[in-house]
């Protein structure tokens, strides 16, 4: 759908706001409210925002030296994180997803749960991400659905 601006010139693109909002809460960082109210603003009346923490059990040379408990305590221990980070938060569903590569899991869960917008944060680039972080830069570059990505 097209307006015209206030001055009544160059017709502009009105955007409907988003149904779906996945956003992805890294709870080592602490921008959980930030990326939660952006999520709040893009969000349509009756829309659903997902808020999600992506767990990444050892990798395989490093479980063989942990114990069965150790692993469940860590995955329990980032449940109870991001419950604790969400409860106040009105409208909004934590998920505690697993995998070994934060990004991927991010775009695969967003793609398979219908979401049509994700909200991530980048922080502290290196060379190899030098405008957004490894995670961001994947779920920009691989997401099907808009992506909003919020520099801290």
């Amino acid at each position: 759908m097209q307006s015209t601006n206030k001055l009544g010139n160059k017709p502009q693109l009105e955007y409907s706001m988003y149904n779906n909002i996945l956003v992805a809460l890294s709870l080592e960082h602490g921008i959980s409210a930030q990326a939660l109210n952006a999520a709040r603003a893009l969000v349509s009346d009756g829309g659903m925002i997902t808020a999600a923490h992506v767990h990444e059990p050892p990798n395989s040379s490093i479980l063989l030296y942990l114990d069965e408990e150790t692993v469940k305590k860590s995955r329990q221990e980032a449940k109870e994180k991001l419950i604790a980070r969400t409860k106040d938060e009105k409208g909004v569903t934590p998920v505690l997803l697993e995998g070994q590569s934060a990004g991927r899991t991010i775009v695969e869960y967003a793609n398979t749960h219908g979401a049509d917008c994700i909200v991530i944060a980048s922080h502290l680039p290196g060379a190899k991400e030098f405008f957004l972080g490894s995670t961001a830069s994947l779920v920009v570059r691989h997401a099907h659905c808009s992506v909003h990505v919020l520099r801290v």
